[in-house]
């Protein structure tokens, strides 16, 4: 698909979807009072999956639903001012971060550019220990208060259902 063409029918969409839209009052502070954190990954549609409506989560998702220093500075916006207590970890099966090492992924980005990247992608082997390891890093964060509560979960992409790791 060339790009104009993704342009035009994302904005098409975008006009379908604004002529039903209901939405506009909703408060900025979730209902459910929990954040999600999860892959990028398009096989992933957290609402879905999870059964969140408009308004019930703040949804923070990267490549390899890694908790970041980026996404632990969104988690404690998300409880200190707009009310969550919870975040969930959700991984998930074949990811793209397990499948190459950051040298892989360095190297084919010299390829193409012709430049090595000047960062580092934190691919890794295991799902599972990289669920836990985002989990112990949500606890061990001193901005959260100790009442703040994690869990972790895998996401498998072929049948849809969620595994408990944490």
């Amino acid at each position: 698909m060339q790009p104009m063409t993704v342009l035009h029918d994302l904005l098409d969409a975008n006009e379908h979807y604004a002529e039903t839209f209901h939405w506009g009052e909703l408060q900025r502070e979730p209902r459910r009072g929990y954040a999600v954190v999860t892959c990028m990954d398009a096989r992933i549609v957290p609402t879905h999956m999870l059964g969140i409506d408009y308004g019930d989560a703040n949804m923070l998702r990267n490549a390899g639903a890694l908790v970041t220093d980026d996404i632990l500075r969104s988690l404690v916006v998300s409880h200190h001012l707009l009310g969550t207590n919870q975040a969930i970890v959700i991984g998930h099966t074949d990811c793209g971060l397990s499948a190459f090492t950051d040298a892989e992924i360095n190297q084919r980005i010299e390829a193409e550019l012709g430049t090595s990247a000047d960062m580092a992608f934190h691919a890794f082997t295991s799902v599972d220990e990289s669920v836990v390891a985002s989990v112990e890093r949500i606890r061990g964060c001193d901005l959260l208060p100790s009442g703040y509560d994690s869990a972790g979960f895998v996401y498998d992409v072929r049948t849809g259902r969620l595994r408990q790791l944490v």
